[in-house]
């Protein structure tokens, strides 16, 4: 299955309208069947310092959400976008995965950064899109059992939106990162960062072999756009697994609706 992506590198603000104007661009300019990544906190805006979510309007990000989902459906295209995501008890670190005819999925991240532990209600669990793409969110990239669970569950792809822009991260890392997890679970992945002048993590395609596909330049905004064949998604190392040996169990605990 032939499938053709478009990465957006763009700049995610601390003001929704903004933010929703950018991704509108973005769709503006793609064809139909097409597969969207945007940035994590893409919708919402996202930063260490989380403050800013004291003054934004839970109702303005879901009603953002459901226009986008009308527009995905209008437009015929696969969306996948971050956002800080309201809870009955507060906020999560989200991803939205919009479909025609389908409704939104939202992955909610798990394993949490230092800066949103105790200011963000963590996901409990991973779960694969209708679609077949598991989602993993930016810190994730260091927790590998995460990724090959979800690839025993079926995901032949993975859609990792990330806001990585740490001048403390050594240069080099979450690169090798992402291409680890692509050649150790035989599947796609496919990165979306903000363009950023500490930007550590790029936006790239790495194929199921560990070969970067294509990538943008780090540090300002660009859109990517190739296409990539599902096909060559496998099972053959993780069919290989000593499970008698060593196994990981999964445990999901209840998400906050």
């Amino acid at each position: 299955m032939r499938i053709n992506v478009v990465i957006a590198q763009v700049p995610a603000v601390w003001d929704v309208a903004t933010n929703l104007r950018t991704v509108r661009d973005v769709l503006d300019e793609t064809e139909p069947g097409d597969v969207v990544l945007f940035p994590e906190g893409m919708l919402s805006g996202y930063g260490e310092d989380l403050t800013p979510l004291d003054r934004m309007d839970p109702a303005e990000v879901s009603d953002a959400v459901l226009r986008l989902a009308e527009t995905a459906t209008a437009e015929r295209v696969e969306v996948f976008l971050g956002t800080l995501h309201p809870e009955p008890e507060g906020w999560s670190n989200a991803a939205v995965h919009l479909s025609p005819g389908r409704k939104p999925e939202i992955y909610r991240k798990i394993n949490l950064a230092m800066n949103e532990r105790g200011r963000l209600i963590p996901g409990g669990s991973l779960t694969v899109t209708g679609t077949m793409a598991g989602i993993q969110l930016c810190r994730e990239i260091r927790f590998p059992e995460q990724w090959q669970f979800l690839a025993s569950e079926g995901a032949r792809f993975f859609a990792y939106l990330t806001n990585a822009a740490n001048p403390r991260e050594p240069a080099g890392v979450w690169r090798s990162h992402l291409i680890s997890r692509a050649a150790e679970n035989q599947r796609f992945v496919l990165s979306a960062n903000i363009p950023h002048p500490d930007q550590h993590c790029p936006s790239m395609v790495v194929d199921p072999r560990g070969v970067v596909v294509a990538e943008l330049p780090a540090g300002r905004p660009g859109v990517l756009r190739c296409t990539i064949d599902l096909a060559d998604s496998g099972d053959w190392y993780l069919g290989q697994r000593r499970t008698d040996v060593v196994a990981v169990t999964y445990h999901a605990a209840e998400d906050r609706m």
